[in-house]
């Protein structure tokens, strides 16, 4: 049987790691374009300009519109043939690093990707998210390497709003799951799809058993060091405990969910998009949720249920739709979901049963009403 893994060439995290950026930059030459908000850019300015200084290198500030469209990607194509640079610097959350991947692939630029948040798994990943004008869900994008570097500050992380960890635990969370309804399924996995244009290539590699206990790791960090991380990113303090979920959220995540594999929880997500009141949530925080459906959706214990929502009780993730902004879904709108979801290039048919429409459409309605019973009455 055909396995396929893929990976970052390099992973770093530490304590003031931004310090060292400029180091990598210089394996690649002498600039960088940087992407990234400016508001992300300004929290760590003091950092960058001291490792520009350090090793000599320098940084094209190129911004971030804050959605990673096809628009905004090729308006950095556009800064990028005004300003060449040897390599592009992706700063912030995942928005402007898929950005940064998408740009630096389509110009054959290596791409040092330096998260300051740890709210979803998307830095490790050679694929990219693309979203319309509207926010909602476009297309994949999957470039012809991995990430370079990946550089994970963690005092940096430890300073930004607890939200975003939680959203990274959220995102986690779906990754154990996901990979073991496509281990049991024989489903292929991102590791395995084309690097770039491969005529006659056939992407049929299924999931290694090292990525299905990357992702089993996933699972067992959260139950395990979770709140305590959350504890810590309250106070802004990095300890063990936080370091270990940031590695859990970004990296352990990020290898599971790429060479692991997606199915359900993140098909349906997509689908979400449809439901204008999601939009103010962060995708781990959705994911949460949506994870709850393929719960629903396989007919999982009751026992495995109760640990999920336990977990999410104990750090405040959504358990509810309307715990994601979407209040009062009709049975209609559910279906509207359902649509987006099931499309025949989505992750859902890796579940190791046949999906409809009418299938998802009932689990969301269901799973609804299991979190608000977890609410109302505890423990199924």
């Amino acid at each position: 049987m055909r396995k396929a893994l893929i990976l970052p060439t390099k992973y770093v995290q530490g304590e003031d790691e931004l310090l060292n950026l400029g180091y990598f930059v210089s394996t690649f030459g002498k600039s960088a374009l940087l992407i990234g908000k400016n508001e992300d850019i300004e929290r760590v300015r003091t950092k960058l300009n001291q490792t520009a200084d350090k090793y000599g290198v320098e940084f094209f500030e190129a911004g971030f519109n804050g959605e990673a469209t096809r628009n905004e990607v090729q308006r950095l194509q556009n800064m990028l043939n005004e300003q060449p640079a040897d390599c592009v610097v992706g700063l912030g959350g995942g928005k402007a690093l898929d950005t940064a991947k998408v740009v630096a692939d389509s110009e054959g630029l290596e791409v040092i990707i330096a998260p300051t948040i740890a709210a979803q798994d998307a830095p490790t990943s050679h694929s990219a998210v693309l979203y319309t004008e509207e926010h909602n869900f476009d297309d994949y994008y999957y470039c012809k390497k991995s990430p370079g570097v990946v550089l994970a500050d963690t005092t940096v992380i430890a300073q930004a709003p607890t939200r975003f960890l939680l959203a990274g635990m959220g995102d986690a969370m779906s990754t154990y799951f996901e990979a073991r309804a496509t281990h049991n399924s024989y489903s292929r996995v991102n590791a395995s799809l084309p690097m770039g244009t491969r005529e006659g290539y056939t992407p049929s590699a299924v999931g290694t058993y090292a990525a299905l206990q990357l992702a089993k790791l996933c699972f067992d960090n959260l139950q395990e060091d979770g709140l305590k991380a959350k504890l810590s990113a309250d106070n802004n303090r990095v300890t063990e405990s936080l370091s270990k979920i940031v590695e859990t959220n970004i990296l352990l995540s990020g290898l599971g969910f790429e060479s692991g594999g997606l199915a359900a929880a993140h098909a349906i997500y997509n689908g979400l998009t449809v439901l204008p009141g999601t939009h103010d949530y962060l995708h781990g925080e959705q994911v949460a949720f949506t994870t709850l459906i393929q719960l629903v959706l396989e007919d999982a214990e009751k026992k495995e249920i109760n640990t999920v929502l336990g977990f999410y009780h104990s750090v405040g993730l959504p358990m509810t739709l309307a715990d994601i902004g979407a209040n009062e879904v009709t049975y209609e709108q559910a279906l509207e979901v359902a649509k987006k979801a099931c499309i025949p290039e989505e992750s859902i048919h890796s579940m190791p049963f046949p999906i409809d429409e009418e299938q998802v459409a009932n689990a969301l309605i269901v799973a609804n009403q299991v979190g608000e019973e977890y609410k109302q009455n505890g423990p199924l």
